[in-house]
């Protein structure tokens, strides 16, 4: 069941940092690897909204994710909907990461 996949732990990434060097960062909530349709996305972009600190700032996420979602619900190129895809996922990686270091 697709459900309790999603529940597995993280893959660990490594990403190239501004100086260069290779920084080992976990992906932003556990499923990230397993998202592959846009629906899929949707849900698991709203699920992160939820780790976020303020209930202003959650919202305004969501928002954020509803009104991309609307830009690009007439799109049907598949490699572009899988380009749009890894982008919002590290997208929300970079704005988890953002919040847990100013808290």
């Amino acid at each position: 069941m697709l459900w309790l996949k999603s529940r597995q732990e993280p893959m660990d990434r490594l990403v190239k940092s501004p100086g260069g060097t290779e920084v080992l960062q976990m992906a932003p909530l556990p499923g990230a690897e397993l998202v592959q349709r846009p629906l899929q996305l949707y849900r698991y972009l709203l699920r992160c909204c939820r780790q976020l600190p303020t209930k202003g700032i959650q919202e305004h996420y969501k928002h954020a994710v509803r009104q991309s979602f609307r830009v690009h619900s007439d799109e049907d190129n598949p490699e572009r909907i899988q380009q749009i895809i890894k982008r919002a996922i590290e997208d929300a990686d970079w704005i988890l990461n953002k919040y847990k270091k100013q808290n």
